[in-house]
Order: C-alpha cells, then structure tokens, then sequence
C-alpha cells in the first residue's frame, strides 16, 4: 500500500484512540491516528495555567494548549486536546462505576455490561499504571475530617490513579511494560497534574498505549483536524472511505489531505466526534443514524471553587485528586488542586447563588459581596490563589440528558429527556460550606457562567453516539459498530450510554478495549 491507503484511520488520540491505536498495531494493521492538537513533550507543558498559550485552545488567538473551553446554552465543558487528548489535562483518577450505570441507558439489555467489562477493566487498569495514592494532604485530610463528621467516615477512600510514585524526582527504567515502555520518573506531589506533568510521572496515553503502538508502527499526523469522511465505491462504506483533514494550528496555510482507508474510527470525543458526524450526515454519510448527538449527559456534575485567607495552608501539595467521599449512594465529592502559581480561575469566578432569574441571581451575588466587600475582595486577590483555594468537584448517577444539534454557528443544545441540568446542586452547596468551614472560614465561589448564566459546568461530557439494539434506538451497536455502515466505528465517550456518576476515562479504555478485541487479526 502507498503512504496514502491505510486499514485504518483513527480520527483522535483520547482514550479511545489510542486503545485502537495499539490493539490495530498488535492485530498487523497499517493505522494512522490524527490528533487536532499539537504533540507535546514534558518540558513543553506550562509552568502554571497564567500561560494561556500553552494552557488554552483557542486557535484563533494563537493559543495551541492542552485544555478546551467550550460553552452552550445547557452546560459549559472542558475538555482535553493534544496528543494524548483528555489524559494530558484530565486529574489522573480511574474509579469503577456503581452498578446502576451497567443497568440503564440505552445500552441496557444489550450485555450483562458489568460481567462482560469485568476484564477489560482489569487490562485498563493496568495498561495505565494504576496505583492507590499513598499521599493524603492537607486538602484530602480536611475531606476525610467531613466524612467522618457526617457520620460516614467508611466512604473516604484514596484514588486510584494513573501516576507513577516511585521515589520522588528520581527516573527508572519503564516499570510497566517489561522495558518497551518509556522511562518514568517519581511524582513529586507538586500538584500540577491538569496543566500538564513537567516531571514524567503521570501515565498520560503517550507513555503507554500511543507510545507502544508508534514501536509497533503507527503513524501519527498532529496539528490537523478531519474535515470529511466520504465512502469509496459503495455507498455502505465496504470499499472504504477517504478521509480529508486540514491543518488546525495555521490560519492562512489550510493545506489539505486526503487519505484512503478500508476502515475509520471516531475518536474525537463528544465535542469532536459528534460535531463531525453532524456534519457528515448531511453530506457523505446520510445513512447515520438521527440519533446522533441525542443522550448527552453531564454526569450531574458541580464545581466549586473553596477559597480562604490562611497563608499557612498550603492546598497544593499531593496529586490533582487525591481521595473521593462517597457522599450518598449516588453522589460523591472530590477535592481537586491545581500546583502553585495557577491562579488564572480566579478571573473568572463569583459567589454561589442557587436560586432565581437571571436579574435575581445577579442580585443575590451583588448583596452578598456588598455585604462583605473586604473580605471577598481579600479572597480573589489572594497573593497564591492555588495554594489557597480547592475545587470541589460533585458527581452523581441521577440521570439528565442533553441532544446537540447543528446550528447557524456551530452545535447548539436542547432538553430532551429528564431533568434539566442544574448548575448549583444544594447538597453540593451544602458539603462546599462545611468543607469551607475545616478549611478555616472559607468562601465558595463558582465560575460565573454557573451564577450568572445558571449554566452549569462538566469536564466529564459523554454520550451523543450511544449503543442501541438498531439505528433507531442509538448510533452504534453493543460492538461499538456504526448503524448503517461497513468498517466504521466510534470509541470515546460519546459512546457511553449511561451516566456513570464518577471520572469516566477508565470505562472509555474498558469499552474500547472490548471494541478492539472484536476485530480479527489482519491475515
């Protein structure tokens, strides 16, 4: 084949893509992978999140980062891009979901989920390098202090994380992959997990599944995003499809490309992958299913932003998510540091209202910091606001979804089924203020999106091409296979068909590694 016929192109480097990646590669597949973001290296990650540059994406200002903002009517989503895509950004936990998620959704019925996933959890969990945190600071600490304040101190646990410990800043040879991985170097508990780990210590996909399938030969083109999918020959797709992408990183030099391939798989998460297949199906691929972009869901998510005067106190120190407080049988909390020096939050932020229209909301925010103007005005402009503050991140099973839909100027969202969406979440609210109160009189905050929008905010955003028993029930099959075409097939979370009420990077490596096993080797 010429360096333009591929058997596979994987469009994306998440999760997802990066387990096809490697289980192609290892089936003796020719697999090319094109990631939109840029390919970054340890040392090019930022020192703090004030280096927008290199923090933020938003190409239009020259900004090439690692962390995408993005915001809708319904909800406002951080997600990750690069090569490694959500791992280079995202906190590092991989908790198992709760038995619920395996019984609802739209994939419900189609497998005894929790059995048939049991293994390729145990591989994910492996291939990521996961281990119990042996560091509980400060911010974890004041965490179990609430647990066991409100009487349940038996549901404060460590994470499991991908990070290598080791011996703090010290390097070994690859502890993982019986020496065809990387070397790694010990976490130094610095904090700064989600700006990117400048100490190769946190198992982003580059150190493991990516890195072992460029050994085996993968191709990865970066810095360009696919622009269109259009099947060769027969219209189901079974003679293969070309693939055109364009440069992401250049605003005048757009140079495009297009490749052949028997097969393609989407890989671009919910915001990539479901934008694209919006596109697509008025165009090259009308047989798509109309469920396409319905079943978002935010996994009921709160984030609040706990700050306090004490300079004492330093809430940097351990990793970005430390321990979890499973606060209900359906809800659990998570504080989350960032590493000294980023305070770029706190230009964002205001205090938590719960209730009202628009113009009550921002009435309620003006009377509270009328009421208290210096000690508000003390809190935001805190000398070190990371080593101050804490996001508390709150997470539940209970079920609301979103469906996203093309728009004049891009996707837009809607209701569709459930309850809306909630950007403050009383019990939320009411464990960040005891929590403020172990800190030592601190004050919670929320982006100003959540209290002046009532838009609430998630890094986790899943769904949109879910499983379904046919086309009219979802977009792809119990085997990750697209409805209505040959050799197509989509492995992110827009694939996750249930709200799984907990970080969900794990269950996409578990599902997609399901995926892949369900390909024959290439003869």
């Amino acid at each position: 084949m010429s360096d333009t016929n591929y058997d596979f192109v994987i469009i994306g480097s998440g999760f997802g893509g990066s387990v096809s990646a490697l289980r192609l590669c290892e089936k003796g597949y020719k697999v090319l992978l094109i990631e939109k973001g840029k390919w970054y290296q340890k040392d090019d990650f930022p020192k703090t999140n004030w280096n927008l540059k290199k923090w933020l994406w938003l190409p239009s200002l020259r900004f090439f980062g690692i962390m995408k903002m993005t915001f809708f009517k319904h909800v406002g989503i951080i997600s990750g891009v690069g090569v490694g895509g959500g791992s280079l950004v995202y906190a590092n936990t991989l908790p198992n979901p709760k038995p619920a998620f395996y019984k609802t959704g739209s994939w419900n019925g189609l497998e005894n989920w929790e059995t048939v996933l049991k293994q390729h959890y145990k591989t994910a969990l492996q291939m990521l390098g996961a281990a119990k945190n042996p560091y509980l600071e400060l911010g974890d600490n004041l965490l179990q202090k609430l647990a066991v304040q409100e009487g349940r101190g038996d549901h404060f646990e460590p994470t499991d994380v991908s990070v290598f410990f080791g011996e703090a800043d010290k390097t070994f040879p690859d502890p993982y992959f019986n020496g065809e991985g990387p070397e790694r170097t010990g976490c130094n508990i610095c904090g700064a997990c989600m700006t990117g780990c400048r100490y190769n210590a946190k198992n982003s996909l580059d150190k493991n599944y990516l890195h072992l399938a460029l050994n085996k030969g993968l191709k990865i083109i970066a810095e360009n995003e696919v622009i269109g999918v259009k099947p060769i020959g027969k219209s189901d797709g079974s003679d293969g499809y070309s693939i055109t992408f364009q440069r992401s990183t250049s605003l005048l030099n757009r140079r495009r490309t297009t490749v052949h391939s028997k097969a393609v798989i989407f890989s671009g998460g919910v915001l990539g992958t479901v934008k694209l297949l919006l596109q697509l199906k008025k165009t090259t691929l009308p047989n798509l299913s109309d469920r396409v972009g319905d079943d978002v869901r935010t996994n009921n998510e709160s984030l609040i932003f706990n700050v306090n005067l004490d300079k004492e106190k330093d809430l940097t120190k351990g990793i970005a998510i430390g321990s979890v407080y499973h606060a209900d049988e359906s809800s659990h909390l998570e504080p989350v540091r960032y590493g000294r020096g980023s305070g770029f939050w706190r230009t964002l932020l205001v205090p938590v209202v719960t209730e009202g229209n628009f113009f009550s909301r921002l009435f309620q925010i003006g009377t509270k910091i009328l009421r208290h103007p210096i000690t508000y005005f003390k809190l935001i402009t805190v000398k070190d606001f990371s080593k101050q503050s804490i996001v508390l991140l709150f997470m539940q099973h209970l079920d609301s979804t979103l469906s996203l839909r093309k728009g004049l100027f891009g996707m837009k969202s809607s209701i569709t089924k459930g309850s809306q969406p909630k950007a403050q979440i009383p019990f939320a609210a009411r464990l960040a203020e005891h929590y403020g109160k172990l800190v030592g009189g601190g004050k919670s905050f929320v982006v100003l999106t959540e209290s002046v929008l009532n838009m609430p905010s998630t890094a986790h955003i899943l769904g949109g091409a879910v499983m379904g028993t046919n086309k009219n029930e979802g977009v792809i099959d119990k085997n990750n296979k697209v409805f209505g075409y040959e050799n197509m097939y989509i492995c992110d979370g827009s694939t996750i068909s249930a709200n799984p009420g907990v970080n969900p990077a794990l269950t996409i490596t578990a599902i997609s590694e399901r995926a892949m096993s369900k390909i024959p080797e290439n003869n």
